[in-house]
């Protein structure tokens, strides 16, 4: 028991020290810092600089981020956070994330270790607990970003025929391609257009309208967007792209009908598993009583 009071200890210990390390009144001052009033040019500036450089923050990044991508690729997860916090307009950065799943951890493990030394478990459960806990923490975090990722894609595909449709009037009415984006960008209010704003803001800040397309593409990885781009990097070459965005669509829309007739008839079957468990339990309750009786007059006759 007292081998498993040891491990929890140390980390409550690892983190007092460094979360008292972040006071002034606890903190001792470095030397340098001592020493930079009689220095004959002091440079406080850098000194917070400096100061800020030996964080707790700055210090546990990099080991964060580290550990966290090893884990998410053990799991299966391997897209870039980076890519997935973009694709859904996340205000959190890499870093900051990852020290979030590392601070989850952490308050997980401590929580598990004062459940062990309070309620000694069992050895294995005990281990179960140290370690299934900051796990289970760091997973729910990247579960909930995998959800939102699906759930922005799910959503562009679901409004890409309209937009398209709209792009397409649009450019037959007139409208140059970076026009078009930025009416819909400041006229719509879904993911699309929201994602458009981006595109827009790139074109702004100097990028092509094809490149900016392109960049969005690759980062909402939704392959109707990836075609719908494709069509319009035509722009410059064809002079119907008003029909071929009415072509692309109406595949679209086929293509949003055809996964929703699959999830209909999915969910159709689904419906049949309880009727078929209500209906078989009862029938095999009622084939048994009748076969064990005659099982029992049989061996007493």
């Amino acid at each position: 028991m007292s081998r498993l009071i040891i491990a929890p200890a140390l980390a409550v210990w690892a983190g007092s020290s460094l979360l008292l390390g972040e006071l002034r009144w606890f903190r001792r001052p470095r030397l340098v810092a001592r020493l930079r009033p009689y220095a004959a040019a002091a440079d406080p500036v850098g000194d917070r600089s400096r100061g800020a450089l030996a964080s707790v923050q700055e210090v546990l990044a990099p080991l964060a981020g580290e550990v966290g991508a090893r884990v998410s690729r053990a799991f299966g997860v391997t897209e870039e956070l980076s890519v997935r916090l973009e694709r859904i307009h996340a205000d959190t950065t890499v870093t900051a994330f990852r020290l979030r799943q590392l601070g989850w951890a952490v308050a997980a493990f401590t929580v598990g270790g004062i459940v062990v030394v309070v309620a000694a478990p069992p050895p294995a459960i005990g281990l179960l607990m140290l370690l299934g806990g900051p796990l289970l923490a760091f997973l729910v975090l990247e579960q909930h970003l995998a959800e939102a990722s699906a759930r922005h894609q799910r959503r562009l595909r679901l409004e890409l025929p309209v937009v398209s449709e709209q792009l397409g009037m649009l450019l037959s009415a007139g409208h140059s391609l970076g026009g078009a984006l930025d009416r819909l960008a400041r006229r719509g209010h879904g993911a699309c257009a929201t994602d458009l704003a981006r595109v827009c803001g790139r074109i702004r800040q100097g990028l092509a309208d094809i490149e900016a397309l392109r960049e969005w593409a690759a980062v909402a990885d939704v392959e109707a967007l990836t075609r719908l781009v494709a069509v319009l990097s035509l722009n410059r070459e064809a002079t119907d792209l008003g029909r071929l965005i009415s072509d692309e669509s109406r595949t679209l829309r086929r293509d949003v009908q055809r996964e929703l007739l699959e999830a209909i008839e999915r969910r159709g079957q689904q419906v049949w598993i309880p009727v078929t468990v209500a209906t078989l339990v009862p029938g095999v309750l009622f084939l048994a009583v009748p076969f064990i009786e005659a099982m029992r007059l049989f061996s007493s006759g």
